[in-house]
């Protein structure tokens, strides 16, 4: 996103100059009238270079060999609303409906999120208030392209997790269709998009996950994990490596070997 400032405070020089660039624009676009408007070439182009499979004798995979849960979905048990107004639903008995389908989470000595049952107490009507409560604000909007509203929910977990999950009304059943739960940086809507963004190992870098409605799986899936680069540039290194031999116009798998090497960078993907 590009912001742009207008400076306050400015005199006459800046004026001028400000004047003298438009006078100079003008002159130009005159100047160009006289134009044949003749085809002008662009320059040379680079040539197009297709993708090269590798090791193409492997069989290729059927299975996966992480189940991710992706595509999970999950009817909510006891909480409806008339119309099917999501707007109706309280965040609070939905996330107390989570809890008692699932007591090995949340319940026992051994349960992950047993903190998360006891700050419930302090939940009043539609989530927090005071702080205390981890349910946070829930936002609403139509991410599943049926004209009605549905519901993004973020529930505070231990160790500094964020869960986040969406609600919609399906065949007049609440459903949740997208469940995850992370360390994030920031959470946004963009369209009919769930964008979570959560850190990276990697000094300077961020993971990026991009959530969409999936018709076919009646469920939000991460359609797009990315890592990105968004810290300061890395600062030149000081030593200067010797002069390399000319490369090969081929590839041959010993030209990959050093790919082998460097370190592998997996995209975050959590389920619930």
């Amino acid at each position: 996103m590009i912001h742009s400032r207008l400076a306050r405070g400015t005199g006459g020089p800046r004026r001028a100059v400000l004047g003298a660039a438009v006078a100079a624009v003008l002159a130009a676009s005159l100047a160009g009238c006289g134009d044949s408007g003749a085809p002008r070439g662009a320059g040379a182009t680079p040539t197009a270079v297709g993708p090269t499979r590798l090791w193409p004798q492997l069989p290729p995979a059927s299975t996966p060999a992480i189940d991710y849960g992706e595509a999970d979905t999950e009817t909510v048990k006891g909480v409806t609303a008339p119309g099917d107004d999501i707007h109706r639903v309280d965040p609070v008995t939905v996330v107390r409906a989570e809890v008692a389908a699932h007591p090995d989470d949340y319940s026992g000595p051994h349960a992950m999120y047993a903190q998360t049952v006891q700050q419930l107490k302090d939940c009043g009507e539609r989530g927090a208030r005071d702080g205390k409560c981890p349910v946070l604000q829930a936002y609403y909007r139509d991410l599943t392209g049926d004209g009605k509203d549905d519901m993004v929910l973020g529930i505070r977990f231990p160790a500094h997790q964020l869960a986040v999950r969406v609600y919609a009304f399906l065949r007049h059943r609440l459903v949740q269709v997208m469940g995850t739960s992370d360390s994030v940086v920031s959470v946004e809507l963009a369209g009919r998009d769930v964008i979570i963004r959560s850190p990276s190992t990697l000094p300077g870098y961020e993971f990026r996950t991009v959530w969409s409605w999936d018709p076919h799986q009646n469920a939000m899936l991460a359609a797009r994990d990315e890592i990105l680069r968004v810290g300061p540039p890395t600062p030149p290194s000081r030593f200067t490596p010797a002069p390399s031999a000319a490369p090969s116009a081929s590839l041959s798998p010993s030209a990959s070997a050093s790919a082998s090497a460097s370190p592998r960078i997996s995209p975050s993907a959590s389920g619930s």
